[in-house]
Order: structure tokens, then C-alpha cells, then sequence
């Protein structure tokens, strides 16, 4: 284990800057859940602005973590989104280095 104050190997830097943003590791979270993903949905289980989503859906496309899908249901327009494979991976990633820094949390409160 590395010394407290030690930043080589820390799990923090397995944090993605692109994934860890709150709403953007939101939206990948839900989107893995399912096959794909309502913007709507994404708007009212976030609590975001449509501005506001619209603006870390982009980041995500950008970035090849998501794909967005325009189309109708019916007669009234939908966008959905869904998680790609890289998406996925960085997903993991990121609650993998998570769950290293959890656990080297609680090591270094166990030994105190």
C-alpha cells in the first residue's frame, strides 16, 4: 500500500474526467442498465435542464461513450441513447477505481 500523501498508483488517478462529472457518470450508468434510454427520461431522473443534458450528451457522443438515436414514436419525435462498448469499458474503469479507492479508504481507517 501506498504512504497516505503518496499520489503514485493513487486510485484517483483512474478517474476519468469525461466519466466522472456527476450527470455524465449518470447517464452512463442508466444507459447500461437498459438497451437504450429516453432522453426524456434521462432529463426528469437527473433533474437536469434540457440545455444542460443536451450539452453532457454531447461531451458522451463526442467522446464515443454513448450513441444518439433520433426517430418517432408514433407521431411525436424521441431521442434515445445507448451506451457503446467503449462506453461500457470506461464505465468500468471508472467504478473500478471507485471501488479501489473505497477499499483504501476504509484500510486506512481500520488502521488508525
Amino acid at each position: 500500500m501506498q504512504p497516505i500523501g503518496s499520489a503514485a498508483g493513487h486510485p484517483t488517478n483512474g478517474l476519468s474526467d469525461t466519466v466522472h462529472q456527476r450527470h455524465r457518470l449518470g447517464i452512463l450508468t442508466i444507459a447500461a442498465e437498459a438497451e437504450r434510454v429516453e432522453v426524456a427520461y434521462l432529463h426528469d431522473a437527473l433533474e437536469l435542464t434540457a440545455g444542460n443534458l443536451s450539452r453532457r450528451l454531447a461531451v458522451l457522443e463526442e467522446a464515443d461513450l454513448i450513441q444518439i438515436e433520433r426517430g418517432y414514436h408514433g407521431r411525436r419525435p424521441k431521442t434515445w441513447i445507448r451506451i457503446t462498448q467503449q462506453g461500457q469499458s470506461a464505465l468500468a474503469a471508472e467504478i473500478n477505481a471507485l471501488r479501489e479507492l473505497l477499499r483504501r479508504h476504509q484500510q486506512s481507517r481500520a488502521s488508525s
